[in-house]
């Protein structure tokens, strides 16, 4: 069945080319062997690329869901200002009149 199966496609007396010139034949053979050369070049190229791509694209996701989750955690986040840094927790009134430490 193989060998069945390769000469359908590679054997020019019998594949659907055969009524054609025997030079015309060779030359779209010639042009669809250039052209699966591609194909699998780049079908191979692609394979070679997939683990890179995949870890860059996972890369981006695990972003993504890093940003999303700090802008959901946002609200509840404490200080809104630097002031509430140096409040007194008793009466709510900032510790010291300078933050920088100045007198």
């Amino acid at each position: 069945m193989l060998k069945q199966s390769y000469d359908a496609v590679m054997d020019p007396e019998i594949n659907p080319l055969m009524r054609l010139p025997r030079v015309l034949r060779y030359q779209i053979m010639t042009y669809l062997s250039l052209m699966w050369s591609i194909v699998f070049s780049v079908w191979i190229g692609s394979m070679a690329l997939f683990g890179p791509s995949m870890l860059v694209h996972t890369v981006l996701l695990v972003g993504v869901f890093i940003t999303t989750e700090v802008f959901r955690r946002a609200p509840q986040m404490a200080p809104v200002d630097h002031r509430s840094l140096f409040r007194d927790p008793r009466d709510g009134c900032a510790r010291y009149d300078d933050i920088w430490g100045g007198a």
